[in-house]
């Protein structure tokens, strides 16, 4: 059995880990109903996931849900057969319908060939949000501000001359990031987790006695001691996410996302993060998204506007693909909407 510290120190490593391949993201979803473990073919990794299980209904068996992997070398065919091939015996022991892989790779024709080669196949929703901008934070601070937008530059500036401060915030805040995530999920119509969620996610990843570095920070954005905005910044190896985000309506026009965003970035650099996810855009091609940045701002394109602002690379993984394990599950995917992609 792999021990977690190991496993953690492995996907740090890895050109492909993420936060959502860590044991502390397994702990998280054990929370909230997840079984978990991590499979590797061998006993030193040098490939593998994090595997999450839930329960179907009625307990007659799970699903296997590998978050943002495997982890593992697409181009090394024998690697990945081996990596796979564990994964399907664990997902079987747990009694799994179906093995759901959401790789961090490059949806290109020559990934899906290689996906669709080890029997695996592509379906039409996703879990993860497929497409993102990837911002390059290795330059100098004046080289980042550089490649954003000259607006997003001048709402940085503005923020500052407005008197808007940053600050890191603990699980004590947690209470005022969930009223600002709920004012936030209300005014822009998505969905937020439960404050018990963002409360559990403070206590795994912000800075405690016990790892004062921490994977992560909770950034508070104030104007005269007013808390106007928030956002949860990960890090992991050279590269940093920005998962959630909330902000208030007052002093909008003072800028304060701007300044959060600003301040992630500059918190990512300090240890030593290369990258920057900005995490979720609309899943369009770049032509449609520049084509509707000037025209809407509604719902996810007002995100999306302000996240393009940040310059960076619009990039897109493979989503979701799924290998069946269990006789029934193609007639239970077809009555739960759990298409498969054509062709």
């Amino acid at each position: 059995m792999i021990e977690p510290e190991t496993w953690d120190a492995f996907v740090a490593a890895h050109p492909a880990g993420t936060v959502l391949q860590t044991s502390r993201w397994a702990q998280l979803k054990a929370t909230f109903g997840w079984d978990w473990e991590i499979v590797t073919p061998t006993a030193v990794p040098n490939s593998g996931a994090l595997v999450l299980y839930r329960a179907l209904p009625l307990k007659v068996g799970t699903i296997a849900y590998v978050p943002r992997g495997p982890l593992v070398d697409w181009n090394d065919a024998q690697a990945a057969a081996a990596t796979l091939a564990a994964l399907r015996a664990a997902a079987r022991r747990r009694r799994a319908w179906a093995l759901w892989l959401e790789p961090e790779l490059l949806d290109t024709s020559e990934a899906r060939a290689q996906l669709r080669a080890h029997g695996l196949r592509a379906v039409t929703r996703t879990i993860q949000p497929p497409r993102t901008i990837i911002v390059d934070i290795a330059p100098t601070e004046d080289a980042i501000l550089a490649q954003m937008r000259s607006k997003t530059r001048y709402n940085i500036r503005l923020a500052e001359r407005k008197g808007v401060t940053v600050h890191e915030g603990t699980v004590d805040d947690a209470a005022a990031f969930y009223a600002l995530m709920t004012e936030t999920g209300r005014r822009d119509d998505f969905g937020i987790h439960s404050e018990a969620y963002y409360r559990r996610v403070f206590e795994l990843f912000l800075p405690s006695p016990g790892a004062p570095s921490g994977h992560a920070a909770m950034l508070l954005a104030e104007v005269a001691g007013e808390l106007v905005a928030a956002l949860v910044v990960f890090a992991l190896g050279t590269k940093a996410w920005y998962l959630y985000g909330a902000s208030s309506e007052r002093h909008r026009e003072k800028m304060p996302p701007y300044a959060l965003q600003w301040a992630a970035i500059r918190w990512a650099k300090a240890r030593g993060c290369t990258v920057y996810d900005l995490w979720g855009i609309p899943d369009f091609d770049e032509e449609t998204l520049e084509a509707q940045f000037a025209e809407r701002s509604d719902n996810l394109w007002g995100v999306y506007r302000f996240k393009r602002g940040f310059g960076g690379q619009i990039i897109r993984c493979v989503g979701l693909w799924e290998q069946p394990l269990h006789l029934l599950y193609p007639l239970a995917a077809r009555l739960r909407g759990y298409g498969a992609e054509s062709g």
